[in-house]
C-alpha cells in the first residue's frame, strides 16, 4: 500500500489511465512446486504476470527430478507453465524470460527443450550462467507474461 500511495502522489493521472495496473494479487498453484522461500510463485499486476524463478522440483514429491539438464529443463518449464496458467495466461503470451543456468556448456541442450515448449513463439530472453542455484539445481527460469484472462 505504501508503494501505491507514493506512486499515486507522483503520478495520480496513471490511476485513471491504468486502473487495473494498481491491483496486485498473489498467484499460487499446487500443480507446480511450492516456493522454497518467503516469496510468491507469481504476482499478477494486470496486464502482466511476473513469475518467480521456477526450479526442477516435482510438485507431487517435492524432490528435484532425476536426470540431467534436459530433464530438469522439462520440469522447470512444466512448473512455469502451471504458474502462468494459474495467473491467467499461457506460453503464447510470454513477453520475456530469464534463464539461469549452472553451466553455459548446457546452453544448446536447454535451448532444444525450450524451443519445443515455446514452438514458433519467441519471447525476449536473457540467459546467464550463475555460480550456484538454490538446491544446486542446473537451471531456473522466470517469466513475464501478458494476462489473457482474469485469473
Amino acid at each position: 500500500m505504501l508503494f501505491r500511495s507514493a506512486f499515486l502522489r507522483t503520478s495520480p493521472q496513471l490511476l485513471t489511465r491504468f486502473p487495473r495496473a494498481m491491483s496486485l494479487s498473489t498467484v499460487s498453484t499446487t500443480a507446480a512446486s511450492a516456493s522454497v522461500g518467503p516469496y510468491s510463485q507469481a504476482i499478477s499486476a494486470p496486464p502482466f504476470l511476473y513469475t518467480s524463478g521456477c526450479m526442477p522440483i516435482d510438485a507431487a514429491t517435492g524432490s528435484i527430478v532425476p536426470g540431467g539438464v534436459e530433464e530438469q529443463t522439462q520440469q522447470v518449464l512444466k512448473n512455469l507453465g502451471e504458474v502462468i496458467k494459474a495467473g491467467g495466461s499461457d506460453f503464447s503470451k510470454v513477453v520475456k524470460t530469464t534463464v539461469f543456468i549452472k553451466n553455459m556448456n548446457d546452453f544448446q541442450k536447454i535451448n532444444a527443450v525450450y524451443a519445443k515448449v515455446f514452438g514458433d513463439h519467441r519471447p525476449a530472453r536473457t540467459c546467464v550462467e550463475v555460480a550456484r542455484l538454490p538446491m544446486d539445481v542446473l537451471v531456473e527460469i522466470e517469466a513475464v507474461a501478458l494476462i489473457s484472462k482474469t485469473a
